[in-house]
């Protein structure tokens, strides 16, 4: 055969040959991209955008969903669940507790163990355990002290309180189906959750058509009152921190100009700098500058240099858990320099320990500090249990989990949790104080201000402090 005629074949074959490689490419990637999360696979039955909620997402014992505590102790303790041997389990669990207290996965499974088959109610708390894991055990502590004291002290009106554990990676594309799988878990009547304001949002609108009561200890955005007479929190609303902040920026460090670094990408930091926005203009003054720390061409030291240029008298970190250590950058760039005021995801031990000298001064608004209640019950018993100092995601999660109990003690039904607290003689003497709700579901409560110094309590040679008025 010539060239000539051989060469449409070759091409063909070519053609034929790249067409097959870039399938089975395709094939692959989408392989990889659906099995690279454990957990998250792709269905045609989700909505656009979304991620299904497998069974491994969830766990009374019977899953490791914390493989930085995966002791053997803890294993065989989830081992004998699966096998429904409690006896073993609870032999298990306390082993793992010994070697290692501050584990609050343990604990909870160790009070489900417990229990066994017997008759109980249940509370889900929804947490980042695979993308967020320190913000997960925060909030897991507060849940299982929680659960702990109340067993320990006979349970609600006798029946014993279990929990369940729902692993949403704070990914608004997942959130709605966990909680579409915790509502279609009949035993659970009520959940603390979720995270961030993203997860909350797209989870709480699952909650409220379904009528299960949702509480967050964590979620602030403006955007989740009035979402639903289902939906609670605990923490108060980005309103209280901006008004906070801007008040001092004003009062406290005189000065007028203000820019902002944010998470275009953040419910949460979306949320947080409108309110600051809006306040600074209220108190009289302005924002100058803001910044997007979710830009991929963001540069620290460019986005100070222009803030200077346009009058910025102090920067105004919001980052969201994601971009963290892009607002770090702008404290270690900045070197003092400017003032700095932050949202409560600065509150970080991250920011102490890579932020240091750098960092000192910084004044981070928050919902709760130890070291303003050192000697209340909730911190003297949170010590006990798990050997140091709980931050404020904890006391919140505590509030929550407590909210539900009260409201399992009232009626042990959804219907009946949610009247309980949405009623207007509610109320409850929490870690943080006393909780009430506003018909918003929101709770009315100031922040408190906290300062970067120079201390040992962190091991990082600097503390979060309360501001000294």
């Amino acid at each position: 055969m010539s060239q000539k005629n051989e060469t449409p074949a070759l091409i063909a074959a070519l053609l034929l040959t790249l067409l097959l490689l870039g399938g089975g490419g395709w094939l692959l990637l989408n392989r990889v991209f659906r099995s690279g999360v454990p957990g998250v696979t792709a269905s045609n039955s989700q909505s656009s955008g979304s991620v299904a909620a497998t069974d491994d997402r969830f766990s009374e014992g019977t899953q490791l969903l914390d493989p930085s505590n995966a002791s053997p102790q803890k294993q065989a303790g989830i081992d004998a669940m699966k096998a429904g041997n409690f006896e073993q389990a609870v032999q298990n669990f306390t082993d793992s507790l010994q070697a290692n207290r501050n584990d609050p996965e343990a604990l909870i499974y160790l009070n489900n163990a417990r229990i066994g088959q017997q008759k109980s109610y249940t509370i889900a708390v929804a947490v980042p355990m695979a993308t967020s894991l320190n913000t997960a055990l925060e909030i897991l502590r507060g849940v299982a002290q929680a659960q702990e004291e109340v067993n320990r002290a006979g349970g609600i009106n006798g029946v014993p309180l279990k929990v369940k554990i729902a692993s949403d990676d704070s990914n608004p594309a997942l959130a709605p189906n966990v909680a579409r799988s915790l509502v279609q878990d009949g035993s659970v009547l009520g959940v603390v959750g979720h995270f961030s304001s993203g997860a909350s949002l797209a989870a709480g609108e699952v909650y409220q058509q379904n009528g299960l009561v949702m509480i967050s200890p964590t979620s602030t955005a403006v955007q989740l009152s009035n979402l639903g007479d289902y939906v609670f929190r605990t923490v108060p609303s980005d309103r209280f921190s901006a008004t906070t902040l801007s008040r001092d920026m004003l009062s406290r460090l005189q000065r007028k100009n203000a820019a902002i670094f944010f998470d275009s990408s953040s419910q949460y930091s979306l949320s947080l700098k409108d309110e600051f926005t809006t306040a600074v203009a209220n108190d009289g003054g302005q924002v100058v500058a803001d910044f997007d720390l979710n830009n991929p061409g963001f540069s620290a030291s460019n986005a100070i240099e222009q803030a200077t240029q346009q009058g910025a008298e102090v920067l105004v970190l919001f980052p969201s858990s994601g971009v963290l250590n892009l607002a770090l950058q702008v404290i270690t760039v900045n070197q003092k320099r400017l003032p700095i005021l932050a949202g409560d995801d600065m509150y970080d031990p991250k920011t102490l320990e890579v932020g240091g000298a750098a960092a000192e001064e910084m004044v981070v608004a928050v919902p709760w500090i130890l070291l303003a209640n050192p000697n209340t019950p909730f911190v003297q018993e949170s010590r006990q249990f798990w050997g140091g100092d709980v931050n404020w995601r904890t006391a919140m999660a505590y509030d929550a989990a407590e909210v539900l109990i009260a409201g399992l003690k009232q009626n042990p039904t959804r219907q009946g949790v949610q009247q309980t607290l949405a009623s207007s003689n509610f109320t409850l003497q929490g870690a943080t104080g006393t909780v009430r709700f506003l018909s918003s579901g929101d709770r009315s409560q100031p922040m408190q201000l906290v300062t970067v110094e120079p201390g040992r309590r962190s091991g990082y040679g600097f503390d979060f402090v309360p501001v000294t008025p």
